[in-house]
């Protein structure tokens, strides 16, 4: 009788997707580069805050939370923390929420929102 060989896995497969790291479309202070975001922005900040979490499928109350900018920059990749995404809302929110918004506006047209 010949003994069948048995091979011996020691190693198993793996499969592994490296993400590119992503990057926001626009800067936090880049107001001309969509004025009418950034006038809503300035004048009515609930209602863009509500655009943003209608967007997202999210609660309108959300819109200019932390959470909401960490869940947006962990979906698209962009580097920062949770402490960057607090500074940011805390001390500039409307200019935040605004560039939250010009990058779904952009990614929606480039068909990857």
């Amino acid at each position: 009788l010949a003994m069948a060989s048995q091979t011996v896995i020691t190693v198993q497969p793996q499969f592994s997707v490296a993400q590119q790291p992503g990057e926001w479309q626009t800067g936090l202070l880049d107001c001309c580069s969509d004025c009418g975001v950034c006038l809503c922005g300035m004048f009515c900040f609930l209602c863009l805050s509500c655009q943003v979490a209608g967007d997202m499928d999210e609660c309108c109350l959300c819109g200019s939370s932390v959470a909401m900018r960490t869940l947006y920059r962990t979906k698209y990749n962009i580097p920062g923390s949770i402490l960057q995404d607090f500074c940011s809302i805390w001390w500039c929110s409307p200019c935040a929420l605004c560039q939250l918004k010009r990058d779904i506006n952009r990614r929606r047209a480039m068909g990857i929102f």
